[in-house]
């Protein structure tokens, strides 16, 4: 065997690895229970706005005089760029109002569905149920319909 074709063994298995290494970096999201909504009412704690999904620390307070510290999962980056977010949208010590869809296992987790801040603002997470926000995008007009011109 030359050298070449050990090379392009070596090339070959490398892109197998990197390949299958990518296709298990991704995730089910059968962990959330997409049929409830738990309403969280805290401040928080850490924004992590991370590849490849950003996370929300939130405290809430248990009830019986001490606290919880929830984590919440958020989509890309990039998706909550193209949604209004920014890296500064949700700062430590924010008292928030965050819709989501918990876990199954019961733990203090979950994924957004939104989180009303400070001020009233609300931003969307991958979980939302309503309608998306108006994100005042470009648009192109459109061309007249009317026929009689």
């Amino acid at each position: 065997m030359n050298s070449t074709s050990i090379f392009r063994r070596l090339v070959l298995a490398a892109g197998f690895a990197l390949a299958s290494a990518q296709a298990g970096s991704h995730h089910s999201t059968a962990n959330f229970d997409y049929t409830k909504t738990v309403e969280l009412n805290g401040t928080v704690k850490k924004f992590q706005m991370t590849n490849p999904h950003s996370f929300i620390q939130v405290v809430i307070a248990d009830g019986r005089g001490g606290s919880v510290e929830w984590s919440i999962e958020s989509g890309s980056p990039g998706s909550e760029r193209r949604s209004g977010w920014k890296t500064d949208s949700i700062k430590p010590g924010d008292k928030v109002t965050v819709l989501i869809a918990p876990v199954r296992t019961g733990e203090p987790m979950g994924t957004l569905r939104q989180i009303t801040l400070p001020g009233g603002r609300v931003l969307y997470g991958p979980a939302n149920l309503g309608a998306l926000p108006d994100l005042a995008l470009p648009t192109i007009p459109r061309a007249s319909t009317d026929e009689s011109k």
